[in-house]
C-alpha cells in the first residue's frame, strides 16, 4: 500500500496537529506501508533561515520519505505551486492520500488535484469544522467553504476526526461523507535529570508543585481563565510554581499581551515563561510537572494533554477539550467547565491532594500507553485505509 500524507507544515512550532504526521508515518512504515509526506518549507521560523534541506526531492528517514516544496507564491499561507505540480504528475503512483488541514490553500488545492487524478483521499480538518472555530473570520470561511471546501468534503472518501465529540459537533455544510474517528498518538519521551535541568536553567524550585501549561498561546486555550484562577489560589496561600511554555508565531501580539498580564500580576514571582520548548527541555518539563492544565474553549483532541498523560502527569482540563471523556473515564485528572471559579476549584482540589495527584497520574500514564500508542493507531489507520480502498475498487 502506497500512501501520501499531505500537510502544509511539519514544523515543531506549529504544534501537535502538524507534527501528527511525523508520528504516524514511521508507525505506518513499521507495518509495511510505503509512506511519502508532502509538505512545504514554511517551517515556522521567524526571522531565521529556512530548513536546510533539499527541495522537491525525497528525503529518506525512519522507513518513510519526506519531500519539501518551496512556499511560493504565498509563503504566509504555506502555499506551494511546486507541491501541486508534483502531485498532479505522481498521483497515479499512490493508492490513497491523507490530507491534513482544511481552510489551508495548499491542502484545499491538493484535494482538488486528487479528485482530478482520481486518487481517493481522506480529509483531517484539525478542528476547523468546530462551530467555535468557524466563527473566526466567519464570512471569509463561509465563502471559502461554499466555493472550495464543501466540494472537497463531498469528494473525500472519509473525514478523519480525532474524537467522537469532534465528529459530533463538526459542521458538514450539508455533506454526508463518512466519518472516520481515529485518535492522535503520542510517543513516550525519555530523559534524565528533568528537575535538575530546570533548576539549573530557570531556577525553578523543586520543593513545591509545578503547574504546567504547554501549548500554543492562543485565545482559545483559556489563559484568560487560568491566570485569574492561579491568582486566586495565590491569594489564599497556595504554594506552586507556574510554567507557561509555548508561543504563537501567527499572533505575537496576543502572546505579548499574556506575558505582560503575568508580569503585572502577583503571579510574576511564581511564574517561569519559557517560550517554545522542544527536545530535552520539553522532556524535562514533562518529567518535573505535578499538574498539567489546559482549560481550552475548544480543542478537537488535545495532543498536549495526551503527551502529559503518557508522562504520568494528572491533567486539569475543560470539558471543551474533546479528550475529556477519556480523562473522566480513566480518572486521569479533573474536568470542568470554562469558568474561572470552576477552574479554581479543580486546581485547589488537585493541589491540596498530592496522593490523589499521584493516583490519577498513574492512571493517566496507563491509559495513554494503552490507547494512544502510535503502534495501535497505525494498525487502526491501516484498517481504515484498506476499507476505503475496497470500496473504491
Amino acid at each position: 500500500m502506497k500512501i501520501l500524507q499531505i500537510v502544509p507544515s511539519i514544523s515543531l512550532i506549529y504544534g501537535g496537529p502538524s507534527q501528527m504526521v511525523l508520528g504516524l508515518a514511521p508507525a505506518l512504515a513499521q507495518e509495511g506501508v510505503e509512506v511519502t509526506i508532502l509538505t512545504t518549507d514554511s517551517n515556522g521560523d521567524i526571522g531565521q533561515k529556512s530548513l536546510d534541506v533539499p527541495l522537491n526531492r525525497p528525503i529518506k528517514q525512519d522507513g518513510y520519505e519526506i519531500i519539501y516544496f518551496r512556499c511560493a507564491p504565498f509563503r504566509r499561507y504555506k502555499f506551494s505551486l511546486d507541491l501541486l505540480k508534483w502531485l498532479k504528475i505522481h498521483a497515479h503512483e499512490f493508492d490513497l492520500a491523507h490530507i491534513h488541514a482544511l481552510f489551508s490553500p495548499v491542502s484545499s488545492a491538493a484535494a482538488t488535484v486528487c479528485r482530478q487524478q482520481k486518487l481517493p483521499y481522506i480529509l483531517r480538518p484539525l478542528g476547523t469544522l468546530d462551530p467555535a472555530d468557524l466563527r473566526k473570520k466567519k464570512q471569509l470561511k463561509q465563502l471559502y467553504a461554499a466555493i472550495i471546501e464543501r466540494q472537497n468534503l463531498a469528494g473525500a472518501a472519509a473525514i478523519h476526526f480525532t474524537s467522537n465529540q469532534e465528529a459530533k459537533i463538526s459542521e458538514r455544510f450539508g455533506v454526508s461523507t463518512p466519518d472516520l474517528v481515529i485518535p492522535l498518538g503520542v510517543k513516550e519521551k525519555v530523559g534524565k535529570g528533568g528537575e535538575d535541568i530546570l533548576l539549573k536553567q530557570f531556577s525553578i524550585p523543586a520543593e513545591i508543585p509545578l503547574v504546567l501549561f504547554m501549548s500554543r498561546i492562543d485565545p482559545k486555550k483559556g489563559l484568560n481563565l487560568l491566570i485569574p484562577a492561579l491568582e486566586k489560589l495565590l491569594s489564599i496561600g497556595y504554594k506552586f510554581h507556574f510554567v507557561l511554555a509555548g508561543t504563537n508565531p501567527q499572533d505575537p501580539n496576543y502572546e505579548q499581551k499574556i506575558i505582560s498580564q503575568i508580569q503585572n500580576s502577583p503571579l510574576r514571582s511564581h511564574t517561569t515563561i519559557t517560550g517554545f520548548v522542544t527536545g530535552e527541555l520539553k522532556v524535562s518539563l514533562l518529567q518535573a510537572a505535578d499538574l498539567f492544565v489546559l482549560p481550552s474553549y475548544y480543542e478537537n483532541f488535545g495532543i498536549a494533554v495526551a503527551e502529559a498523560m503518557v508522562a504520568g502527569i494528572p491533567v486539569v482540563i475543560s470539558d471543551q477539550v474533546h479528550i475529556c471523556q477519556q480523562v473522566r473515564d480513566s480518572e486521569s485528572g479533573w474536568v470542568g467547565t470554562t469558568d474561572v471559579q470552576a477552574l479554581f476549584e479543580l486546581l485547589q482540589e488537585a493541589l491540596q491532594n498530592p496522593e490523589e495527584r499521584q493516583r490519577r497520574g498513574l492512571n493517566a500514564r496507563q491509559y495513554a500507553l494503552q490507547h494512544f500508542s502510535w503502534d495501535a493507531i497505525a494498525r487502526q489507520t491501516i484498517q481504515a485505509y484498506q476499507g476505503i480502498l475496497v470500496k473504491q475498487s
